[in-house]
């Protein structure tokens, strides 16, 4: 081997510093005698031991070769790491000590070469792996230094190397927690960008199709309300490996958040093949789920795109997607549905809408329209029914379907809800005091409202400052509110008649209709669904369904109020059948309050009803 030269002034020189390097090394020509004949020589000795000392204190191993590649110093953490003892180790070749392979490949690499020893003096931090003396490997950083003497002579390298395995698994583990969803371990959003423009391109090079799925849980947040977040965490999981279940393993499920996912399909062969998945998935997860021993029922809304009709960006498909799920929940959710030209102004406008509801309450936007409920024996209002409108300054007057839906999803629902039942209250209280009577009001609550933690301090506090007597406010719920959370609703219901509330169970026959819940939740009224209402003259099955439910409502002590009465035919079969009351066109449709007020004071036509 041919020997380098440096100027000792040469500034780029690094190393260890030359006089405790010779010193590890050692010179077997020199006696301890003449090393302490000497003053400078204690000095220097002295330096020497001080250096031995540093270095088996540090973290990283050290490993010292000649000009011939053999060892002629470790330290005691290089001991450690290749298992060699510094005594053994002396003068073997470092190919012996230091057994190096490529991390990726697993191939032995040649140290001297890699050392570059006879061409250069320093190389950059490495990463390989460390074979040890007993075969167990683990990764290392490396780094090459030469080092010379003070003629400027290369007389060997130093390597110091260091144990990464700890670190390494912590990058790669924040590299996947980077990319995937901490609760159920499937891709996030990030990962999913990533393989969806990888699918794109693919697709586009091989004249392929790919499908985008965007997979939403319908009512999760009456999941984690009723059940509790750490429930509702559990469902999420059950669902994640639901929809793993029903995919390739080539495709990609991902959780782009909250009730969220979206399925990749790439390489598709056919659109035909998206909707089967989407069919699949549909059933699969509406089989019941079992969480903490309670059987739990899921359904899910699926909207999807295909690549290229439907677009051929990443953000279209997304957008698509996603336009073809909230379709498929408007026409009522657990079922799935494929993106259509028409949707994609349809949700440009659900954008517009949802932007001007939220300012609609403070522009004071909203009112109430009132519809009269009528004793069908004597031709009396016996109360009305709130209903409320919004009016829209550039779409005109909209009624409640087409923004209340909305509303429930964007959070405006408790807020909505509170104006409505305050201004029902104050209304009533203003035909009081114009000396029109007591005019009891029905407000309907929707699910949220009813399952917020202060809405029973909400209704007392809104009785109080109306000053309408609790006897005169009816609370009108479905029977699939009541049941959302049964328990739950037991025990706000009895607070509410403790209370003093009237409460009514709206649109019997269309939930659960059972005997065994009208029972349980104890409330004042019946009122018959107008889709019943609308058959009895025509349809011999609703007349006997009809016919049983009044008979139900009066063996329970309810009254029964049919919804929806249009025709004469109709009044006088639900007359002939004893119902009480009733409400609907035949007397009048929802109307303002001031016209309200003058059907109250001037009364129905009892022709009407006579």
């Amino acid at each position: 081997m041919t020997s380098a030269k440096r100027k000792p002034s040469d500034p780029t020189h690094t190393g260890i510093a030359p006089a405790p390097v010779l010193l590890i090394a050692g010179n077997a020509a020199e006696s301890g005698r003449a090393m302490t004949d000497h003053p400078a020589a204690q000095d220097v000795s002295m330096q020497g031991r001080e250096a031995i000392a540093t270095l088996n204190s540090i973290g990283a191993g050290v490993l010292r070769t000649d000009l011939r590649g053999n060892i002629t110093y470790l330290n005691r953490r290089a001991e450690m790491l290749t298992g060699w003892p510094q005594d053994e180790a002396m003068g073997r070749p470092v190919t012996d000590v230091l057994r190096l392979v490529d991390s990726s490949s697993g191939a032995a690499l040649d140290i001297p070469e890699a050392i570059g020893l006879h061409r250069v003096e320093s190389t950059p931090a490495a990463e390989c792996k460390l074979v040890r003396r007993d075969g167990v490997e683990f990764g290392i950083e490396n780094r090459v230094t030469v080092f010379d003497d003070d003629a400027g002579d290369v007389i060997g390298v130093v390597m110091t190397f260091r144990d990464v395995t700890v670190a390494r698994a912590a990058s790669v583990e924040t590299s996947r927690l980077a990319q995937h969803d901490v609760l159920t371990g499937l891709p996030n959003r990030m990962l999913l960008n990533d393989r969806l423009a990888q699918a794109i391109s693919l697709a586009q090079r091989q004249g392929k199709q790919l499908a985008v799925l965007f997979v939403d849980v319908d009512q999760f947040k009456r999941i984690n309300d009723s059940l509790g977040h750490a429930t509702g965490d559990k469902v999420l999981c059950s669902v994640a490996r639901r929809l793993t279940a029903c995919v390739r393993r080539s495709d990609t499920v991902c959780r782009l958040g909250g009730d969220e996912f979206v399925i990749l399909l790439s390489e598709l062969a056919r659109a035909e093949d998206a909707a089967r998945v989407a069919r699949k998935i549909v059933r699969m997860v509406a089989a019941p789920h079992v969480i903490d021993n309670k059987s739990l029922n899921i359904n899910v809304s699926v909207g999807g795109s295909i690549y290229p009709e439907d677009g051929q960006g990443a953000e279209i498909l997304m957008n698509a997607a996603d336009a073809a799920m909230y379709d498929a929940k408007q026409q009522g959710r657990n079922r799935y549905q494929f993106f259509g030209r028409d949707m994609r102004e349809r949700g440009q406008q659900r954008l517009l809408l949802e932007g001007d509801l939220r300012y609609a309450l403070g522009r004071n936007e909203f009112l109430l329209h009132y519809q009269p409920q009528v004793s069908l024996h004597t031709g009396q209002i016996t109360g009305m029914e709130a209903l409320i409108r919004w009016e829209h300054p550039e779409r005109g007057m909209l009624f409640p379907g087409s923004f209340l839906p909305i509303a429930e999803e964007c959070g405006l629902m408790i807020p909505i809800g509170q104006w409505v039942l305050l201004e029902a209250c104050r209304q009533s209280r203003a035909w009081s005091d114009a000396g029109l009577g007591i005019v009891p009001v029905s407000v309907n609550v929707s699910a949220t409202e009813f399952r917020a933690r202060d809405f029973l301090s909400e209704v007392r506090a809104v009785l109080i400052a109306t000053r309408v007597e609790p006897v005169h406010l009816q609370l009108e719920l479905t029977e699939t509110v009541l049941m959302q959370d049964a328990e739950s609703a037991v025990v706000t219901l009895q607070a509410l008649r403790t209370m003093g509330v009237g409460l009514a169970i709206d649109d019997f026959g269309t939930g659960y209709s059972s005997f065994t819940y009208l029972r349980r939740f104890r409330t004042d009224t019946i009122k018959l669904d107008q889709s019943f209402v609308r058959e009895i003259t025509t349809d011999p099955e609703d007349v006997t369904i009809v016919s049983a439910m009044i008979n139900i409502g009066k063996s329970l002590k309810r009254r029964v109020v049919a919804e929806g009465i249009e025709t004469r035919s109709q009044l006088d079969f639900l007359r002939r059948h004893a119902c009480a009351e009733g409400q609907g066109y035949y007397f009048s449709c929802p109307i303002a309050a001031d016209e309200a007020g003058s059907l109250l004071k001037s009364g129905l036509q009892l022709s009407l009803v006579a």
